[in-house]
Parts: structure tokens; C-alpha cells; sequence
């Protein structure tokens, strides 16, 4: 998932703290060098999808938890028979109150596809240089993944024994639409293994500006469904020398026009209406109008205009559909026998795939053109609540650990594997203590990379905050 991060930057401009430096290397702490192995192990497993093998990185985390003294009886590795190599494994760390719900701690294994000729380092080797680490995956995900891991084989050797059970969920399918997806897998088939009382996953964290510093720390509290739709117009075709008006590419270009014209209505979840009225008041005075204004009326075209001038404010604030694909012709001397285009819609909580669908039927207006639903990842999925008793103590630890620097609530306009168990009575957050720069990392794209020093503090984090949620009281 590739976090959506700018807008929040220019709302929190000139609040930033103190820099979180590139420093130069300095030598790990025993327990940081311990980490750095198990992430670079599973760094430099291929889990992509078209060569890699999740199956083989959930093996390889599971022995290094047996090794940390987690019996066999609490570890659970799954696969499909049909998808040998995208399966996961599920670790149940008990507590001691079997009355408390678990909480679990969510991370998939598998990563975008990358090319060693595209990249300036192997994106399958981990390499730290200048101050950062590099690889496929070294962010999204096996970041977390990672933390997870070792966070459970530390409590394990402190002897630590948690109020409520912490579970673990490592799965794989996350990045591809149409694949295999291990959630999905584990929320339909083993719900009661991986029940619990919410679920910590990726999805949040925060922004470092141009020179480093803190712009905020964030959670990410619900998501919008990403669809995919197929436009498609038919035609008998013909010799090009003899054109008519009824051209498969011109009634195409024509639909997609009118859907580059179109704008949803803007909308409110819980999320974001805390986001904004959080942000309001360190804007200038016409953006901040702007909010209230908005707030107020989501009809007021004003309002809208000035604040959708921000691409990342457009993206959550309504539904958004866009064209990604073309694919016309079959000839260059022949009229066009088929004209298709793919329209990847990110659509806004509490709407849903044929609601679109119908909108975009509605506002194209002729009926040359087919508008299909393409594979579906996943029903769209409900906000999960604002709930303190999630929300407060990863707050509150931030706010301790990085004193200053503004917490705020954010709707993902990506996806995330929490959209297949919030809906079946699992709440998902997006929380992890890390850090992003401005360019977004090079997650999905080319040499991806995290700070060290943010990587190492996201692990204190995490560590600290699971600690937080398994004495906590139900």
C-alpha cells in the first residue's frame, strides 16, 4: 500500500519539530543488531508474486519465533493447497485473562514486483547507505512485519505474559488485486484464530518535510475501495478509407471526457471530519474558511474549489474515478472493431461498486458504451470506530516519544488489508510510529527505502505500544 501523505503535509506547513536527521552510522544496540538480522532475512526473501514465495518467508519467521522459545502449539502457518506458495502464519502469544479479547497485529509478506536492471541497487539485497536501508519491501511491508516478529520473540524471552492474547497475522496477497489474499483467507476460513478485540495494522504513520522534520504522526482510521471498471464499445468496423460516425474510439474518448468532467459529492466519515477540524486552525485564513465552509455545507462549490486545488485533499474528500488503460484498434487502414478503457474508481465509505457503476452509466449517456465491474478485492469496508481506548494510548506514546509533533486521524485514499477484517467485527487501525519522506520512499517504485533511525523507532514504538494494548483492560 502506498500511503497518501501530501495533503496532511500542507495542511500541518511550518508545525514541524525538531529534524530526525541522517546521522552518520553508529553501531546497533545488541537487540537493534538481532532485529537488523531477522529484517534482512526476511528482506531478502523474494515474496513477489510472480517469483517469490510468501510460504517460505512465513517458515522462515516462524522458525526464528520457535527459536525464541514460542511453542508449536501457538504457531499456526496456513496455505491454500491451490496456492502453495502465498500462504502465512498466524502466532497466538496467550494472555492471562482468557475472558479479554485479543488484540492482533496484522502485516502481509509480499511485495510489488521489482527489476534489478531498474533499480540502482538489487532490490532483493538489503543495503544500508546513507543512513537508510534499501530493497524491495524494506517499507512496505517487511517493516512491520518484521517488528511484529521480533516483538513477540522479545516478550517471549522477558517472560512477559500480557493481560489479554496478542495474536499475529503474517499473510501474503496484499499488493496484487485478483491473487490469493491470506486476510481475506483467514476472515472467511479461521475467524476464531485470529479473533480479537481490533487490530493494529499499516496504513498510518507520519511525514517528515524537505529537511527532515517531523511534519506529523498519524492513524490511519478507515479507507476507500478501490475498483476497477471496464469500458468497452463494440462496432462492426470497416476500411478506414470509408469513416462513419459511429466510431468505437470516438464514442470511448468521448465517455471519458464526460467522466474527466464529472465530480462526486463531496463527503464525511467520522475520520475525516476530525481530520479537518483538527487542521483548520493552523491554515490561512481562506483555506480555513474554506474547511468550515465545507463542513458546514459539502455542497458549497466555493469552498470545494479553493481546497480541491491540493490533489491530496481531492483524493479524500469524494469518490474518485480516473482513467489508467486504453486498448483500441486492431489495424491502422480499418475502423475500430473495439475501443476499451480501464477506470480505476477509489470510492468513498458508504458507497458502494454499483452505485459507481450506475453514476458512471448516468453520466456517460450513451449506450454504446458498457460499463462492467471488474474483479472485485474486496466489499466495501466501514470506517472502524474512533475509538480511545485504540486511538488514546497510541497517541499518547507518540506524543511522549515525539513531543510536539501533531497527531491527527486519516482516511486512507489507498488500500490496505484491514478492508477484509473490519467488516467482519475486526476493527482496523492503521498505527506504526514510522516516518516517511515527502517523495513517499520509493514505496511501489523505484530503490525503496526506509531511515534507519525511523525504522529502529517504529520498532521502540510498537514494542511499547503492544505492551500498552495487552494489559490494557477490556
Amino acid at each position: 500500500m502506498f500511503k497518501t501523505l501530501a495533503a496532511t503535509a500542507a495542511l500541518l506547513a511550518g508545525l514541524a519539530g525538531p529534524a530526525l536527521t541522517q546521522a552518520q552510522p553508529q553501531a546497533p544496540r545488541p537487540d537493534q543488531a538481532e532485529f537488523r538480522a531477522l529484517y534482512k532475512e526476511l528482506v531478502e526473501t523474494n515474496t513477489t508474486l510472480s517469483a517469490g514465495s510468501c510460504t517460505l518467508a512465513a517458515e522462515r519467521m516462524a522458525a526464528r519465533l520457535k527459536a525464541a522459545g514460542i511453542p508449536d502449539a501457538d504457531i499456526h502457518p496456513f496455505a491454500a493447497p491451490d496456492h502453495p506458495k502465498e500462504g502465512g502464519l498466524v502466532v497466538v502469544y496467550p494472555g492471562k485473562d482468557p475472558k479479554a479479547k485479543a488484540v492482533l497485529m496484522l502485516a502481509h509478506l509480499d511485495v510489488v514486483e521489482a527489476k534489478r536492471e531498474d533499480w540502482t541497487r538489487d532490490p532483493f539485497t538489503l543495503v544500508e547507505e546513507n543512513g537508510n536501508f534499501y530493497a524491495r519491501g524494506a517499507a512496505d511491508d517487511k517493516a512491520m512485519a518484521a517488528i511484529w516478529v521480533d516483538t513477540l520473540s522479545r516478550f517471549k524471552r522477558e517472560g512477559y505474559q500480557p493481560r489479554r492474547t496478542l495474536k499475529m497475522a503474517l499473510t501474503c496477497g496484499e499488493e496484487t488485486n485478483g491473487a490469493f489474499n491470506g486476510a481475506q483467507y483467514l476472515a472467511t476460513n479461521k475467524r476464531d484464530l485470529i479473533d480479537a478485540a481490533f487490530a493494529v495494522n499499516e496504513g498510518g504513520g507520519g511525514l517528515l518535510d524537505a529537511n527532515g522534520k517531523p511534519v506529523f504522526q498519524g492513524i490511519q482510521v478507515g479507507e476507500k475501495l478501490s475498483q476497477n471498471y471496464t469500458l468497452e464499445v463494440t462496432n462492426p468496423g470497416g476500411h478506414s478509407s470509408r469513416p462513419v460516425p459511429d466510431n468505437a474510439i470516438y464514442h470511448l474518448a468521448n465517455a471519458l471526457v464526460r467522466i474527466e468532467g464529472y465530480r462526486f459529492p463531496v463527503m464525511f466519515t467520522d475520520t475525516t471530519r476530525d481530520f479537518y477540524t483538527r487542521m483548520a486552525p493552523t491554515r490561512p485564513a481562506d483555506e480555513r474558511a474554506a474547511i468550515a465552509a465545507l463542513l458546514k455545507d459539502p455542497k458549497d462549490e466555493t469552498a470545494r474549489t479553493l481546497l480541491e486545488r491540493d490533489p491530496d485533499n481531492n483524493a479524500i474528500l469524494h469518490t474518485n474515478c480516473v482513467a489508467t488503460m486504453l486498448d483500441a484498434g486492431h489495424a491502422t487502414n480499418a475502423l475500430p472493431q473495439r475501443a476499451r478503457a480501464n477506470v480505476n474508481c477509489r470510492i468513498f465509505p458508504g458507497t458502494s461498486a454499483a452505485q459507481v457503476q450506475a453514476t458512471l452509466e448516468q453520466v456517460i449517456g450513451d449506450p454504446k458504451v458498457k460499463v462492467s465491474i471488474r474483479e472485485t478485492r474486496n466489499l466495501p469496508s466501514p470506517p472502524p470506530p474512533l475509538d480511545p481506548k485504540v486511538l488514546g494510548p497510541a497517541e499518547k506514546l507518540a506524543a511522549e516519544m515525539w513531543p510536539g509533533v501533531p497527531q491527527v486521524r486519516e482516511m486512507s485514499a489507498g488500500a490496505t488489508d484491514g478492508a477484509f477484517l473490519t467488516p467482519v467485527g475486526i476493527p482496523t487501525y492503521g498505527i506504526s510510529g514510522d516516518f516517511g519522506d515527502p517523495d513517499g520512499d520509493g514505496v511501489h517504485g523505484l530503490n525503496e527505502r526506509i531511515r534507519v533511525k525511523v525504522l529502529y523507532d517504529s520498532r521502540d514504538y510498537l514494542y511499547r505500544l503492544m505492551k500498552i494494548y495487552g494489559d490494557q483492560a477490556d
